[in-house]
């Protein structure tokens, strides 16, 4: 807590009042930092079945990560580490999904919303792996340069083709 209030330039007393704690403010941190743990509206206009957000959603998951190098390092602690207040992250994140996924991609999928879950979840860890993988050891990888525009867009554009293909042939 004294290198947090250094760093600051806050009295520590002032950061305990307002969190509790190095966890409570670890957890407020990871909380504002979260792509997925900060949607909240389920859109109520789609006829679509969840495609174009779909789309929409994973693009901006992928462009905020490579923004955000402190949540990459989240990302990473979390699979690092067994912790109370990254099993919440992870915990929030899945109760954001599964509110996005039965509101509208499971009525639209049927019986076939498992294997659209599936295909969503590699997906979503394929554009955290990327970030990561760019952030830590090297942009290029399947010779695309993940910190390149160019190589970032191919990628998007790979992902839209199989949201587009899971809706067509599901």
């Amino acid at each position: 807590m004294n290198d947090i209030a250094a760093t600051a330039g806050l009295d520590k007393k002032l950061i305990y009042n307002y969190f509790g704690g190095t966890d409570q403010l670890i957890d407020e941190y990871i909380r504002n930092h979260d792509f997925w743990s900060n949607v909240i509206d389920v859109p109520t206009e789609i006829t679509d079945g969840g495609e174009a957000l779909t789309k929409e959603m994973l693009s901006s998951q992928f462009e905020y990560m490579f923004k955000n190098k402190e949540f990459q390092r989240i990302i990473i602690w979390r699979l690092s580490e067994s912790r109370k207040s990254l099993k919440k992250l992870t915990d929030k994140q899945e109760e954001n999904g599964e509110r996005l996924f039965q509101a509208i991609v499971d009525p639209h999928f049927g019986d076939k919303a498992n294997r659209y879950r599936a295909i969503t979840a590699v997906l979503i860890s394929g554009l955290y792996y990327l970030n990561m993988y760019q952030a830590v050891n090297g942009s290029i990888f399947c010779g695309l340069d993940m910190k390149s525009e160019e190589g970032r867009n191919e990628v998007k554009e790979a992902v839209n083709f199989l949201i587009e293909q899971a809706y067509q042939n599901l």
